[in-house]
């Protein structure tokens, strides 16, 4: 069984929307998010039960890298949205130029204050 973390389920966000070729993100008063897969696909895509990812997202809500919205899903607060432009950009970035362009990551990555 594969040994989850904070940083396992960030990258494992990231190959999600690489292989669905989507990233949702939004554009809010000086900040981006960026919409997170559901505990669910994030559990079936790692191969573990749902209840083994729960308590993973309440330590990352604790530490302010995601937020749950109503009827939304779970976002990317601006410490998440680093967290997972960094992913992308060091080891997912000619797969991210492929699906939204190089002009429009580095403007996102220069949003999120990623040199």
């Amino acid at each position: 069984m594969v040994a989850l973390s904070v940083d396992l389920l960030f990258d494992a966000a990231v190959r999600i929307q690489l292989l669905e070729r989507s990233i949702t993100v939004s554009f809010a008063k000086n900040t981006i998010r960026i919409k997170f897969p559901t505990t669910r696909r994030l559990a079936e895509f790692l191969e573990v039960p749902h209840y083994y990812v729960l308590p993973y997202f309440a330590m990352m809500e604790q530490e302010e890298l995601v937020t749950r919205a109503e009827r939304v899903g779970i976002l990317t607060t601006p410490k998440g949205s680093a967290k997972m432009i960094g992913i992308m950009k060091t080891q997912y970035r000619q797969e991210i130029d492929e699906i939204i362009g190089q002009l429009i990551f580095e403007e996102i990555a220069k949003r999120c204050e990623i040199p």
